[in-house]
């Protein structure tokens, strides 16, 4: 039986927890294969279920050799998938008959709005951005200039950013190396 998880939205770095889960702790039964996907620098990864079992030196719940769902890139309820995930991984396949798991390096891009030459910042995108960059409202209120409320209102769609606070998220983006594409514009 072989699973595939390809989707239009993939993540990337630790944007997959999207703020659900902790980042993986050195002391979860999971960390070893965080540890071994972090060290591949980003290419594809193959592993046998028995070469997972080696790294966590446990061997795998049954569920994970009868149960595709068990691999699946999920934010909730599966510290198994906080170690792909925070590790900016996801499971492209898994052959529960060749006993086989299949990591790519997590990819995201938005596809946003223009108008003129200013990006269109909406509060999925506003949230996706400051997870990617790792910090917290407030922190990120401060790396823009501006107070924690204001993020949050963004984030929630209460407001949306000002042209020059677009602009300026425009740079923050560029500078964390957050990928987005234009699509429309907007007149």
């Amino acid at each position: 039986m072989l699973g595939d998880f390809n989707s239009k939205f993939v993540t990337v770095n630790r944007l997959p927890t999207f703020g659900i889960m902790a980042p993986m702790k050195a002391g979860s039964k999971y960390y070893p294969l965080f540890l071994h996907l972090q060290q591949a620098a980003g290419e594809p990864v193959i592993l046998g279920f028995g070469q997972v079992e080696a790294l966590l030196g446990v061997g795998l719940p049954g569920s994970a050799r009868s149960r595709v769902g068990w691999w699946s890139n999920r934010s909730k309820g599966a510290v198994q998938a906080a170690a792909w995930m925070d590790a900016g991984y996801h499971v492209k396949s898994v052959d529960l008959e060749a006993e086989t798991v299949h990591f790519n390096k997590a990819q995201l891009t938005y596809v946003v709005e223009k108008s003129g030459d200013t990006v269109l910042w909406n509060s999925g995108m506003i949230k996706a951005l400051r997870q990617h960059m790792g910090l917290s409202q407030g922190e990120m209120a401060d790396e823009l200039g501006v107070r924690q409320q204001t993020v949050s209102e963004w984030e929630t769609g209460a407001y949306a950013p000002s042209r020059a606070s677009s602009k300026h998220l425009g740079l923050v983006a560029e500078r964390a190396g957050f990928a987005y594409e234009v699509g429309a514009e907007r007149p």
